[in-house]
């Protein structure tokens, strides 16, 4: 009989690629996963690890056996979640990853109405990026996370993984406010004419291998440039900050200006009309958006815990960002079996 435990290692493997990632993520040692790796060999009675040197690759057969294990483990989510619906009430802690900007804006307000819905249900918040959310998920560090996408930069494929759409941002260009009476560019020409005015002006990036980054990389190419990055901070409230001490200017999503934003009429200069407003900064809204999806395991849609601090992020999302279109869930494409 093959041992689960043994199963998710191997699909660990396959996801990150060395025994040392494997050892790290889940907290063994390198020997103790390679020991592990060998029983299920034994188990299986035929090769599932080709080993060169210090590296290995899965076999023919070892690829087989990761997507049989793919559909074990969401099985057995459901599992949980038909036992989870069973017991009276929701308690225990709920392992929540979301990102700086949904942390601040998003998740402060969700989480009063699941404390007020589910006061046995502890929710814990790690701050964490985008870009770790699906190893994290995997590796059942965490239970539920918030992942973005933009439109030069879409979610990569994550097997194993489910995803519901939260809402969508507008994106801005952040510039030092200019002296009185200058013009706005003329977005009717596209978004290449507002970036593309500062192909030689000091930007303002993420820090490099963060979806943020790529976006502001990506989207300045696509208008025929790249940035010359002075600064890096993945703070956009300390982005902002940078921009109005005439440090350099950068893109960034709405819940990344709301936490900087001043009522419009106060110092700053106001964006769009009815748009928000930061002292020393003109925001200059941009035809891309950034969209944010609540994130779990294959199978953990139906856990009552999910589904309860889903809805309630869904309730703490302000009507404007709401998604056009009903949440669905979205379910990676599974490995062939």
């Amino acid at each position: 009989m093959l041992d689960v435990r043994r199963l998710r290692l191997l699909r660990e493997l396959a996801r990150r690629g060395t025994i040392a990632a494997v050892a790290e993520a889940l907290a063994f040692s390198p020997s103790a996963v390679s020991q592990q790796l060998s029983v299920l060999e034994r188990e299986a009675g035929l090769p599932l690890l080709e080993r060169t040197g210090r590296r290995v690759r899965l076999t023919p057969a070892g690829q087989h056996l990761v997507g049989h294990a793919e559909a074990v483990l969401e099985r057995l989510e459901r599992a949980e979640a038909d036992l989870a619906e069973a017991r009276d009430g929701l308690a225990g802690a709920l392992r929540v990853g979301a990102f700086p900007s949904a942390t601040r804006a998003i998740v402060p307000a969700a989480l009063v109405t699941l404390a007020r819905r589910h006061p046995a249900l502890e929710a814990m918040v790690s701050e964490t990026d985008p870009a770790a959310v699906a190893h994290a998920l995997r590796a059942g560090d965490l239970d539920v996370a918030l992942v973005h996408e933009y439109d030069f930069v879409p979610a990569p494929v994550e097997p194993g993984l489910e995803t519901e759409p939260l809402c969508r941002e507008a994106m801005y260009l952040a510039e030092p406010t200019p002296p009185p009476g200058s013009a706005a560019p003329d977005l009717a020409l596209g978004q290449g004419v507002a970036l593309r005015a500062h192909r030689d002006a000091p930007w303002i990036t993420a820090t490099p291998g963060t979806l943020c980054h790529a976006m502001t990389v990506r989207a300045c190419q696509a208008a025929g440039f790249s940035p010359r990055e002075r600064h890096r901070v993945d703070e956009f409230a300390t982005v902002l900050a940078l921009v109005a001490a005439g440090q350099g200017v950068a893109v960034v999503p709405q819940l990344g200006v709301a936490g900087s934003a001043a009522p419009v009429g106060e110092a700053g200069e106001a964006g769009e009309a009815g748009g928000p407003s930061v002292p020393g900064v003109r925001l200059t809204r941009l035809p891309m958006e950034r969209r944010t999806k609540i994130a779990f395991r294959s199978g953990a849609a139906a856990h009552p815990a999910v589904a309860a601090f889903a809805a309630a992020l869904r309730e703490a999302v302000p009507p404007e960002l709401a998604p056009s279109s009903p949440p669905k869930p979205t379910p990676s494409p599974r490995p062939e079996t």
